[in-house]
Formats: structure tokens, C-alpha cells, sequence
């Protein structure tokens, strides 16, 4: 089932989609790019994507469907597994007798079709779709499973049976490994991992209370309530997960850290596990870490105009010092890998000392921190600089003398990256003058500091307004309004004789793809360059306040005017960018 393109011409010109000069120029366009003609007429703008398949399914007698409000039948589609509905575009969304209708976006996928024919073995129904209707489709197998995985969760529990703490040591050892490999415990454990992956969770917190044992995600920096499991469950689930990281079952009263690593076709993760005794027993914290993450650009962080030149300047400088601040889980680590991605040429040698190590990356030379063998940051650093580097990436600076052998590693014809945990970018000084760093050395070796938070993306259904007087009023205590108007007309957002009163903002809506209208973060930055009157206000000891005001007055965006333009530009809402600055 193909549509021949002088069908498809007869049929767009006959309805006045397109006109014959256009019809024409997408066809050598689609000709010397080897591009399918229709996606060529979309790019072009000649007609939409839902017009055009619409006109595809009326020429080859198939009948379109649009699946963006419909709400399929779990049983149905469970009939076409997830990973060939993603892979192949291809949803199960209504059964009637022995009829199965499918929704696809390619009519030409024969062979999807008879593979589903045979394994369902129900008479197959195509119908024709848009991409974007496909895509809010393939969402509801997320929301069946997390359904489904309540329902085993809550049916395994009652398979478990309660701990109870009898005999010496050995004895209780040997007891909690024989409850971790029980069939219910080892299920419940394969599920909440699973779950949490899907709902792309970054953290699963398991946290035991008096009653019962509460598990909350966090997602996209935000914890959230996942499940309550009966208070049996507790010890089963901490002994599982000991065994999977190799930690002692019989220690109860002293925190324990270890690692272990999902695998399956579809992901790879290592996980971060830290168990530490409270009131009503362990609490543990899983950190998921995605291992086949690829590296993103610093623009695709959302480092933008000035900020992004002022970076890149300081990257292809070969020495000195680039700082990356801001609370813990700001996004800092990722930053640094940016940074790495852009550097890592076959040219240089580039190492790093992290804990954890978050990501791998090709053609560095990445070493995890174990303080229990000794090898801390400063021991990491001191033996790398024996190993002739060009550049050194250090996870965090948290002790004086990491940061004097960073610092002087800088001095001696080093690049170093490194993050330190500060609020703003001008508070870096006073923290590494804490750290009995000189003056004089600062000064010398620091080229530019980034401070950073992650804010929520909102979704593309949002809700558009303009800011009251009174609420302008309210957040003139936080930002500079005269400096925002003129960043947004400079970005092309407000247009000459027009103010802040007139921009339009945005509200996150509810919607099928997220509940609280956000999917996804961005960053927002401020970048500080240290320039020659920032380094002869560190060297004669001025405050973070005397630093910001000089920095602000060469022309550095703060991350409230940052988050301020980003809200504008509909990336996320002022409320977001706020709670992560202000609250």
C-alpha cells in the first residue's frame, strides 16, 4: 500500500492544499535529499502533517483515526507488547469480536501487521494516524503498568512472611539472606525499579514508619508518593536490596553504602544505594544513573547568548579554573560532562576523580572516589597530576586540601573543572577563602564560575497570562524588571515602546501527558567572568555582595533575570523558577 506521488499531487491540488510551483519544488527537494515526499511538503510548511495523512488514508481507502483524547482498553492494548508499539509505531486501541483496529503511521508495514495477525490471532483493522496522536497513545502503557504494578505489589505482600530478629549474628544473617531470595520480596524489589524507571525517576526513597513502609520518587527534583506497603514488607525489601549491593544483612545500627547495576534490552542503570538506620528501622535511598545517557550540549542545558560565549571562551583556554555551583542535585555533574563532550578531543588527555561516576564517557580516564581504601579527592588528584594530564575534571572540591591541589594543579599548566556547593556564583570566593586558599591564588587561577539550578519544563498544553500590578509589585523585590524588559527585547520577545505589563507568561496546565503540567527540566544560569577588576576585588578581600554588584554591573545575567527570560520564552513559570531560588 504506497501512494504514488502524481496520486497524491492530483488529490492535494484538487482539495487547494498546495499549489502545482510547490508541489514541484518539494519534489526535487524530496529528490536530491532521498527524503520521503510528504515529509518534504510538511518541513516546507506547504501543508500540516495531519492534513497530509488525512489526504494518504482517503487515497489508499484507509480510514484516520486520532487517538489524542482517547482512552484505550488496558486489556487491548496489552494485545501489541510496548516494545514493538514503540519500535514500529504501531497501537491496538479498539477490539470488537475477533476484529483487533490498529492505529499506524505506516501503511507500507506489512510485516507488523502479519506479526501481529498471527500472534493475536484476531483479523487486523489499520487505520492511519498522526505522530503526535501516536505519541500520546503510546503514554497510557506507562499509566496500565503503573496500574499493573500496584496490583503485583499489593498480591506479593501478603506472600511475605514477618522477620523476626532471634539468635546470634550468623544465624540472623543467614535468616534475612534466606527472606531476600524469597519469590515475593524478589518481585516486589524488580518492580519498584522497574516503575520508577519508567515514571523516569531519579531517586526511590524507602522509608519505614511505625505502621507501615512509605515509597516516594522523586521526579524531575520533585519527591513524590509512589506507594504505602504494609509494615512486613520493610525487612524483606532492606535484605533484598543488601544482597543486591553487597552489604552486610546482620548490621542494623551503622549506615552502609553500595552499587549494583540493571540490565535489560531496553535500559541500563547503575544504581547508588545508601541505607541508614532511623527510629523504625532502615531507611534506604536508591539513586538511579542512567548509563546509556549521552552527554548534552550546553545549549540543549539551556546556557544561552552571553553566558554560553563567556564558557566557551574560558574552555579553550589551556589553564586556570572553571567552577560550577549551586545545591546539591542542581545539575552540576552534568554541566561538567558538557564541558567534557566539548573538550574531549584526541588531542588532549583528559581525567576525572567522581563519586560516583555518572556517566561513562569514551576516551577519559575516569576514576571513582573509595574513601574506605583511602583514595578521597585529594588522594584521586594527587596521584592524576602524575599522569601527565591536560585536563582535570574533580566531582566536588569538599575539603582544603582539594581545593589547594586543584588550585595549584591550575597554576602548573592545567585546565580543572570542578564543582563546589555555594548558592551564587559570586558566594565561590568567600567559600574557597574559607578553605585557606589565598587571595592572590584565586585571582591568578579562576577564569569563569557557573551557579546553576534545574527548573521544571512545562508541557506544549500551557495557560497564557499577563502579570498584575500587584504581582509585578511582588516580584520587583526579586528581580530587576528595566534589565528583563530589555534582555526579552534584545531576545526578540518584547518589541521597542512595549513593557513587562505586556509579556505574556505561562501556567502549567494538566494534560494526558503529565498531571501537574511539567515534563522534563532545564537549567538556569548565571554566569560570572572573573575580569581583571573582579580579580583585584578578591585580592583586596571584597565581599559575595561588593562581587555580584561589580559582575551584574559588566553585564552578568543573574538566574532570577535568567529564569525570569526562560518563563517568557514559555520554557517553564515564574512559580518554578522561585520555589528553586527563593524558597
Amino acid at each position: 500500500m504506497r501512494v504514488e506521488p502524481q496520486q497524491l499531487k492530483a488529490f492535494l491540488m484538487d482539495a487547494e492544499l498546495v499549489s502545482e510551483e510547490q508541489f514541484k519544488e518539494a519534489q526535487e527537494t524530496a529528490k536530491k535529499t532521498q527524503k520521503r515526499l510528504g515529509d518534504v511538503l510538511v518541513a516546507k510548511g506547504f501543508v500540516s502533517q495531519e492534513d497530509l495523512i488525512k489526504m494518504e488514508a482517503y487515497i489508499l481507502g484507509i480510514p484516520f483515526v486520532n487517538l489524542g483524547e482517547e482512552k484505550i482498553d488496558a486489556e487491548v492494548l496489552k494485545i501489541i507488547p510496548e516494545p514493538i508499539a514503540k519500535s514500529h509505531s504501531i497501537v491496538a486501541f479498539r477490539k470488537k469480536g475477533r476484529d483487533l483496529e490498529v492505529a499506524m503511521l505506516d501503511p507500507e508495514d506489512l510485516a507488523t501487521i502479519d506479526f501481529i495477525r498471527k500472534k493475536a490471532n484476531l483479523r487486523i483493522l489499520a487505520r492511519l494516524t498522526t505522530p503526535e496522536s501516536m505519541k500520546k497513545a503510546l503514554l497510557q502503557y506507562s499509566k496500565t503498568l503503573s496500574a499493573e504494578f500496584g496490583d503485583i505489589i499489593q498480591k506479593e505482600v501478603t506472600g511475605i512472611q514477618a522477620f523476626q530478629e532471634k539468635g546470634g549474628e550468623a544465624q540472623e544473617a543467614e535468616e534475612l539472606e534466606k527472606v531476600a531470595e524469597e519469590i515475593p520480596v524478589i518481585r516486589i524489589v524488580d518492580t519498584l525499579l522497574k516503575h520508577a524507571i519508567l515514571q523516569r525517576a531519579s531517586d526511590i526513597h524507602i522509608e519505614p514508619e511505625e505502621k507501615e513502609v512509605v515509597v516516594r520518587y522523586r521526579i524531575d527534583g520533585i519527591l513524590r508518593d509512589a506507594m504505602v506497603l504494609p509494615r512486613q514488607a520493610a525487612s524483606g525489601l532492606v535484605a533484598r536490596i543488601k544482597v543486591l549491593s553487597n552489604l552486610k544483612l546482620d548490621e542494623h545500627r551503622l549506615p552502609q553504602d553500595g552499587r549494583f547495576k540493571i540490565e535489560t534490552d531496553e535500559y541500563r542503570y547503575s544504581v547508588r544505594v545508601s541505607v541508614l538506620p532511623i527510629l523504625d528501622g532502615e531507611k534506604i535511598v536508591m539513586r538511579l544513573l542512567p548509563e546509556t545517557s549521552r552527554a548534552f550540549t550546553l545549549e540543549e542545558l539551556g546556557v544561552r547568548g552571553e553566558s554560553l560565549e563567556i564558557v566557551q571562551k574560558s574552555l579553550r583556554r589551556p589553564t586556570g579554573m572553571i567552577l560550577v555551583t549551586g545545591p546539591t542535585g542542581s545539575g552540576k555533574t552534568t554541566t561538567l560532562y558538557s564541558m567534557m563532550e566539548i573538550l574531549n578531543t584526541p588531542e588532549v588527555n583528559i581525567s576525572t576523580v567522581e563519586d560516583p561516576i555518572e556517566y561513562r564517557m569514551p576516551r577519559i580516564n575516569q576514576t571513582q572516589v573509595r574513601p574506605e581504601i583511602g583514595l578521597t579527592f585529594a588522594s584521586g588528584l594527587r596521584s592524576l597530576l602524575r599522569q601527565d594530564p591536560d585536563i582535570i575534571m574533580v566531582g566536588e572540591i569538599r575539603d582544603t586540601e582539594t581545593a589547594k591541589l586543584a588550585i595549584n594543579a591550575s597554576l602548573t599548566g592545567h585546565l580543572v573543572l570542578s564543582t563546589l556547593h555555594t548558592n551564587t556564583a559570586a558566594g565561590t570566593i568567600p567559600r574557597l577563602l574559607d578553605m585557606e586558599v589565598e587571595p592572590f591564588l584565586i585571582s591568578s587561577t579562576l577564569n569563569v564560575v557557573m551557579a546553576q539550578r534545574l527548573v521544571r519544563r512545562l508541557c506544549e498544553e500551557k495557560e497564557e497570562y499577563r502579570l498584575s500590578k500587584k504581582e509585578l509589585h511582588r516580584l520587583a523585590q526579586y528581580v530587576d524588571f528595566e534589565t528583563v524588559a530589555m534582555i526579552l527585547k534584545e531576545e526578540g520577545v518584547l518589541k521597542k515602546g512595549e513593557g513587562i505589563e505586556d509579556v505574556v507568561f505561562f501556567r502549567p496546565k494538566a494534560s494526558s501527558s503529565s498531571e501537574d503540567g511539567y515534563k522534563g527540566r532545564s537549567g538556569i544560569y548565571e554566569v560570572l567572568q572573573v575580569t581583571e577588576t573582579i580579580k583585584h576585588l578578591v585580592s583586596s578581600g571584597a565581599t559575595s555582595d561588593e562581587i555580584q554588584a561589580q559582575a551584574v554591573k559588566e553585564g552578568m545575567r543573574t538566574m532570577m533575570e535568567d529564569g525570569m527570560v526562560k518563563a517568557a520564552q514559555g520554557v517553564t513559570s515564574i512559580e518554578e523558577v522561585l520555589r528553586v531560588i527563593i524558597e
